[in-house]
């Protein structure tokens, strides 16, 4: 690819030059933001294709509000890089997710122009909703404007959103951004023009006063409104948004950046909830994005030209373990039913999907409907595996108190990415959930310290007649090799991985690898825990008994994590041993390498010693490690 140049991008810092540019140049502008998003992604890697179908619709959003005054809320980083380059942050593109870079993500803290931070959707209509109920409350007659995917549209929280804000008449713009749908040109520019007519002020004076006129003439004005309705509903599917209270508009194309602000601004002067449909395509202007959406979703560095992605390190990834095992225990127990809310590809359920069509469901951005959807199956004797991120699964944490672990019900949770999770930062961290479900009854936790143990982890989960949480990290183990057969590991046992003395390191999932090669440093007993619920309590008590320190270790928070487990069972009898924990800190921590952020928080060998080292007396073995300390 030639070295691109950016005529009128390179003028634009912030959206007040933008709209300094006469109305005929913001094609070209956009054609340029494409250009520049996808040369500089191409290098550093990140999240594409839903920023690329949102070049225009940030333009003219932009371009038409007064930003930062009036507030855009996006729901998702994913569709804001451009929302990102025009908002002064273009010279900082390069250094996206990037330790010290700028987050991926919406962050108040990085810009007042993301008015809201968002990691997790379906959020932005709620606080947009929040933010306009705020500006009537202060007399500010600032605009408010959320931007909403129609994936994240699929989220209950979305939908309680649009119920509230329509029946409250709040002065608010809900943009729909669907990228699931294609307008044929002839449809297309039907839609734009109805779009125009219909949001412009004579349609609306028409319409308003029509309404105040025919009043009085019931059947004539009951007629009007049926024959407006089935006009509109030939060409736009708003009924239910305006049943809900939203003058509805569209669908328009999201691509043609003449029609998105005429329309944009015919729908600023108009007042109330008001909902504008706009049609964009996922991926658009890179031909290998337009055809592969999914795959360049979230990307590596990769060649500008031909979309040929840096390949990705070697070796068997956790989410590929459970993938796998998923499969062949639905070729063993024809009741197992797999569950993703909305996540098939990255919590490794394309093989099941494929292979198990009929036991396979994806429920779309909905976590509480996931677990509650599980627990009816259980309640009929099916099998439910519920495949689930860390960080999603917080989202249904009354469902899983209240309808399945009250009852108690046979639910395997497959917890990927837990953990550290590296460049997605604060917003996906999978820093809390050992912590979040140890203090639930009913729930067994299992933390594999690598593949094989993952895989039988997996199968004794299944086989658990109750609530089974297996929880394992982002990225590849250490690399030991599965058995096809599978082995139920007795409920609540430790293994002791390496015998030494005075210190006894209680590992925890990952933190097995790295404690062992501290352990050979220091002479001291490794223990792969395995279960964060139930504890191995005899084996607690004996190494209590033998050992001056006990240290345990977790990629969790410290706060109420699983070293907290072992200090609360200890002192409820009455054991005298000391302790420490070594954990993360009270503190949401930025995106950054995972193995640099672990190592500057003591997780790695080196901390684990140099922590071990401060707490034992001077001598032997420890003197020597000390000094090198």
């Amino acid at each position: 690819m030639t070295e691109p140049t950016y005529q009128l991008l390179n003028k634009v810092n912030y959206p007040a030059e933008l709209r300094e540019l006469p109305t005929n140049q913001l094609p070209q502008l956009c054609d340029e933001l494409r250009r520049f998003l996808i040369e500089t992604i191409s290098r550093t890697g990140g999240h594409l294709a839903a920023g690329l179908g949102t070049v225009e619709l940030a333009t003219a959003l932009h371009y038409v509000f007064n930003t930062p005054d009036d507030r855009l809320v996006w729901d998702i980083g994913h569709q804001a890089y451009p929302h990102k380059i025009l908002t002064g942050r273009r010279e900082q593109l390069h250094t996206i997710r990037q330790p010290g870079g700028i987050s991926g993500f919406l962050k108040r803290q990085e810009s007042e122009y993301d008015t809201f931070g968002a990691g997790h959707s379906s959020t932005s209509i709620s606080a947009a909703l929040g933010m306009a109920v705020a500006a009537a409350k202060q007399a500010d007659d600032r605009q408010v404007v959320a931007i909403i995917g129609d994936g994240a549209l699929t989220a209950g929280m979305a939908f309680e959103a649009l119920n509230n804000a329509g029946g409250m008449d709040a002065d608010l713009l809900v943009i729909l951004n669907d990228n699931d749908m294609s307008i044929s040109p002839n449809v297309g520019a039907i839609s734009n023009y109805l779009a125009r007519i219909l949001s412009g002020k004579a349609y609306t004076s028409v319409r308003e006063g029509s309404k105040v006129v025919l009043s009085t003439l019931p059947q004539v004005k009951s007629l009007a409104k049926r024959w407006e309705e089935h006009t509109k509903g030939m060409v736009m599917p708003g009924t239910f948004f305006e049943e809900l209270g939203f003058y509805y508009i569209g669908p328009i194309d999201g691509h043609d950046i003449n029609t998105l602000v005429k329309t944009l601004r015919n729908m600023r002067a108009l007042k109330g909830p008001r909902f504008l449909h706009v049609v964009t395509q996922k991926g658009k202007g890179f031909k290998p994005a337009e055809g592969a959406p999914v795959t360049y979703h979230g990307v590596t560095p990769f060649d500008p030209d031909t979309g040929k992605m840096e390949t990705k390190p070697s070796g068997r990834t956790y989410t590929r373990v459970f993938g796998d095992w998923l499969c062949d225990m639905a070729a063993m127990d024809e009741k197992l039913i797999g569950i993703t809310p909305a996540m098939r590809e990255g919590s490794g359920l394309v093989k099941f999907s494929e292979q198990y069509a009929d036991r396979y469901f994806d429920v779309g951005i909905a976590e509480q409907h996931a677990l509650t959807f599980a627990a009816g199956l259980a309640c009929e004797g099916l099998k439910p595996v519920v495949a689930i991120y860390s960080t999603f699964l917080q989202r249904a944490y009354d469902q899983l108190i209240h309808d399945v672990s009250i009852q108690n019900l046979d639910v395997t949770l497959a917890i990927d990415r837990a953990g550290f999770v590296g460049a997605d930062g604060a917003t996906h961290a999978g820093v809390f959930d050992l912590s979040y479900l140890r203090c639930l009854p009913n729930v067994v936790v299992m933390t594999p310290s690598d593949e094989a143990e993952c895989r039988d982890m997996l199968y004794t989960a299944y086989q658990h007649a109750g609530i089974c949480a297996v929880r394992y990290p982002r990225g590849t183990g250490p690399g030991t090799a599965e058995r096809q057969t599978m082995q139920a590991l007795p409920i609540g046992t430790a293994e002791i991985r390496r015998s030494g003395h005075r210190v006894a390191i209680l590992a925890f999932g990952s933190m097995v690898t790295p404690s062992l090669e501290a352990g050979e440093d220091l002479d001291a007993t490794v223990v792969n825990m395995r279960f964060v619920k139930p504890l191995d309590q005899n084996l607690l008590e004996q190494l209590a008994a033998e050992y001056e320190l006990l240290v345990t270790v977790e990629e969790n928070t410290a706060m109420g994590g699983a070293g907290s487990a072992v200090n609360e069972y200890l002192l409820a009898r009455g054991i005298d041993v000391r302790i420490i924990n070594i954990g993360l800190p009270d503190r949401h921590l930025d995106h950054g390498k995972p193995a640099e952020v672990l190592a500057e928080y003591g997780l790695d060998a080196a901390g684990i010693k140099q922590s071990i080292v401060k707490a034992v007396p001077v001598p032997v073995p420890l003197a020597g490690v000390l000094e090198s300390a």
